[in-house]
């Protein structure tokens, strides 16, 4: 009978995660990180092959380690391409196989089916999974947590049996866990917890005789040992790579006692939205300036949680083990070692939130003791709280349909949130809508003026609009502020061209090419201001660089070109407009047909 219910749980949190999170299916990439990660990664669109796959283990891209995540967009690119759906798809599913893990593993663990099954569905459903299963570039999330579950619940086979084929078998996912992302490198410590509740392997440890207590608790803790290995590996590697790309020193002038300021008070703002999940955003602006009596009910509140489920650890040991899973997975992203400008993330809950889900089913055995009252309330309860949550996911899946729904709600619900005007304004511009986009990029700039970005991309706007000059004061902002951007330097040197003074131009790809010697773009234009300023044999050898750089390079072959038919030379003018229109630009062929230069 039990085995019947187990197939029907599986099958129904498959269903209720499809419904909730069904309509990410339809959304788009966002213009966070997701290009980085996939849409503007050349090495993820050149798929997988043994030089992507040597990339993928070789670098610190964006600041991490994760070659399994690099290596699944380059799957995915192969298979999907640029359609986001494929994307999104392999979360969802991704995301779903880790709920089952879970249900599987505690049922094993407990023998407790029902409760087992509300925490697996309190986990699917609930919208703070959102962030980690709409957002294309947390692929790192939902892999990590697959091969982490899985690893888990191997783990409750090993328990079982003792067979050395499921602990080699456990470390194997552990390793696929880290080198997907490595937030789970908090597994060991999940199971010692797991060793004392539910599978009572401590308490046979300290009811043991005396003179073996001793070597029962060591090999509980040997056991360990290949998992804290791994662990302190990854997390060396992550340092590594996190300060190679310069994370760190993005909050470097943050003192750590803000830090842990803000690390007790995002510990019970994580509580407060696991109950009450409303005004969740893709960014939360750090607060800079925390009110003392903010700190203290927060700290408050975790020291007496805190002693309360030490104080009834023997009696309600299922209460210390929920509440540790949870202060213990945090541990890696509280921002003690701050990385980036966040104050917190709602896909740091996504390990985290496991341990809460434990206290809330198993706790409702306390709340209500008799069995018959707890059989008609609980299920009415636990199918209404689902609904709610699957519900709200649904709806807060919406907000991810693409960058400019998802920053507008974003600026809804926080406040002096320069990073969402920033995105927003990417996105306007992207959809032409170049007015509402200076409007947000100077509200970014308005709360963070030092933010480079914004400068560059409002001097982009001020350029299509035409106002080059308002775009060349927005550069040179940026190269005060930044003084090796060499795309500032050449974006400069396109507005001089806009404006004729050719010389200008030509001195800002200078120094555009002395920052980036193989800038194929800064030769190009560079070569297009020398021909203007009738410097042919210049003009000609840098668009012949240009080309050397990039083979295919249109633009390039386009305007060497028309500086051949400019002076003459029809034979080599013409090939080149040939090539050009090979290349998808057939504009300098057509105009010279027309003129009888080419035939």
């Amino acid at each position: 009978m039990d085995n019947k219910y187990k197939y029907l749980i599986l099958v129904l949190l498959i269903v209720s995660s499809l419904f909730a999170f069904g309509r990410i299916a339809g959304n788009d990439f966002i213009n966070f990180d997701d290009p980085r990660y996939i849409t503007e990664n050349p090495q993820i669109k050149s798929g997988i092959n043994l030089q992507t796959i040597k990339w993928a283990f070789c670098t610190a891209y964006f600041g991490n380690w994760h070659p399994l995540t690099l290596l699944s967009y380059a799957l995915d690119w192969r298979l999907f391409g640029a359609d986001a759906f494929g994307y999104h798809l392999i979360n969802l599913f991704l995301h779903i196989g880790s709920a089952l893990f879970l249900f599987l593993l505690l049922n094993r663990m407990t023998k407790n089916l029902w409760t087992s099954a509300f925490v697996a569905a309190f986990f699917a459903l609930h919208p703070l999974r959102v962030e980690s299963v709409a957002w294309a570039a947390e692929r790192k999330d939902v892999l990590s947590m697959f091969f982490g579950m899985a690893s888990i619940y191997a783990y409750a086979f090993y328990t079982d049996k003792f067979k050395l084929s499921y602990y080699f078998l456990c470390v194997i996912l552990f390793a696929l866990s880290l080198m997907s992302k490595p937030m789970f490198v908090t597994l060991p410590f999940i199971l010692l917890l797991l060793d004392y509740w539910p599978l009572g392997r401590w308490l046979k440890a300290l009811s043991a005789p005396t003179e073996s207590r001793y070597m029962v608790a060591c090999r509980l803790i040997w056991e360990k040992v290949p998992f804290f290995s791994m662990t302190v590996a990854s997390s060396i590697t992550t340092i590594w790579a996190q300060n190679k790309f310069g994370a760190f020193t993005l909050m470097e002038h943050l003192s750590f006692h803000r830090r842990v300021a803000n690390a007790f008070i995002s510990y019970v703002s994580y509580l407060v939205k696991i109950f009450w999940p409303v005004d969740l955003a893709v960014f939360y602006p750090y607060e800079y300036s925390v009110p003392l009596w903010k700190l203290l009910i927060s700290g408050l509140i975790i020291i007496a949680i805190t002693t309360f489920v030490i104080y009834y650890i023997k009696k309600i040991p299922f209460l210390f083990v929920g509440w540790l899973w949870y202060l213990g997975t945090l541990i890696p992203v509280m921002g003690l070692v701050q990385v980036g400008s966040q104050a917190m993330a709602d896909r740091y809950t996504y390990l985290p939130s496991i341990g809460f889900s434990i206290i809330l089913a198993w706790g409702m055995s306390i709340l209500l003791k008799r069995l018959e009252i707890r059989k008609k309330i609980s299920f009415a309860v636990a199918i209404a709280v689902l609904g709610m949550l699957a519900l709200s996911t649904w709806m807060h899946c919406g907000y991810w349909a693409n960058s400019t729904t998802l920053f507008a709600h974003t600026l809804q619900v926080t406040k002096d949130n320069y990073l969402a005007h920033y995105n927003l304004g990417c996105s306007l511009l992207d959809e032409g809508k170049i007015e509402d986009a200076i409007y947000n990029y100077d509200k970014t700039i308005s709360i963070k003026p030092d933010y480079i970005g914004a400068y560059n991309n409002r001097a982009v706007a001020y350029h299509k609009l035409g106002h080059y000059q308002r775009a060349i004061e927005d550069y040179n902002q940026t190269i005060r502020l930044q003084p090796d951007n060499d795309l500032a330097f050449y974006n400069i040197g396109l507005s001089y061209i806009e404006l004729g003074q050719y010389q200008l131009a030509i001195n800002n790809f200078n120094r555009a090419i002395r920052l980036n010697p193989n800038y194929a773009r800064a030769y190009n234009n560079r070569g297009i201001s020398y021909h203007k300023l009738g410097q042919y044999q210049r003009a000609m050898d840098d668009f012949n660089k240009a080309i050397r750089i990039i083979p295919n390079y249109v633009r390039a072959y386009s305007n060497r070109g028309d500086a051949y038919l400019s002076h003459g030379n029809k034979k080599l003018g013409c090939k080149d407009a040939q090539k050009a229109c090979e290349f998808g630009d057939c504009k300098l062929l057509e105009k010279a047909k027309s003129k009888g230069n080419c035939l």
